[in-house]
């Protein structure tokens, strides 16, 4: 019975999850990386976010039945514009596998990554790529700057973290598929479009795009002569 129960979770979980719109989970986006960023010495370090060439967010990730041993959540990633400064249009992921939320003790979490190479960026705009065999991955650092991050930190390709009942902190992604989500981009733009045409092919971005946009604009602020990591067009 109680197994029962559990498996009418999973399913009712799901269901909402595949539910949402793209506009409404890129308004989640938004107010999950506003709402990090304001904790007071809890957020990602801004140093490393003006370093990062693209930031990936997947709010309310849930441990999903129909993946097995994992989580399902699907999410937005967003690029620097060409010349390294400014974001462009948001390129829908879906992200299954790995146990990430069962780290902090959740069964909602959201997650947010850094892609701070050019490496972790051409991976980002393949089809599929698996997190720590295709590109590096490693929990990130918290606080209000990098000053404490480790070696191994610091020259990882993809720097993530979860927050999940109130707690941020850094957490590994080892394992998990990170995957275009041609439906949610069809959803934004009129047309299924693979990641790669959206970050490199100069689309304007959706107005529900506009309030995450906002926000990175706001705490990712290039210092002059940093923006050597740009998208190549």
């Amino acid at each position: 019975m109680k197994s029962l129960a559990i498996a009418v979770s999973f399913a009712l979980a799901a269901a909402a999850l595949l539910a949402e719109t793209a506009p409404e989970r890129l308004t989640d986006s938004a107010q999950v990386f506003s709402e990090v960023m304001r904790a007071p010495d809890k957020g990602i370090p801004q140093d490393l976010l003006a370093k990062a060439q693209c930031i990936v967010i997947v709010p309310g990730l849930k441990k999903a039945a129909f993946v097995v041993g994992g989580e399902f959540g699907r999410g937005f990633a967003e690029c620097r514009a060409a010349g390294g400064t400014g974001w462009g249009a948001p390129a829908a992921v879906r992200m299954e596998g790995g146990s990430f939320g069962l780290q902090l003790g959740g069964s909602s979490t959201d997650l947010v990554m850094l892609v701070m190479s050019q490496r972790g960026m051409d991976k980002l705009l393949e089809d599929k790529f698996t997190l720590g065999a295709d590109a590096s991955a490693t929990a990130g650092p918290v606080g209000r700057t990098a000053d404490a991050a480790t070696d191994l930190q610091l020259h990882a390709e993809i720097l993530a973290w979860s927050r999940s009942r109130g707690l941020f902190a850094g957490v590994s992604v080892n394992g998990a598929t990170l995957r275009n989500d041609l439906d949610q981009n069809a959803e934004l733009y009129g047309r299924k479009m693979n990641n790669k045409e959206v970050i490199l092919g100069h689309v304007e971005p959706p107005p529900a795009a506009h309030q995450l946009i906002a926000e990175l604009d706001r705490y990712s602020v290039r210092k002059e002569g940093s923006s050597d990591r740009t998208v190549r067009h």
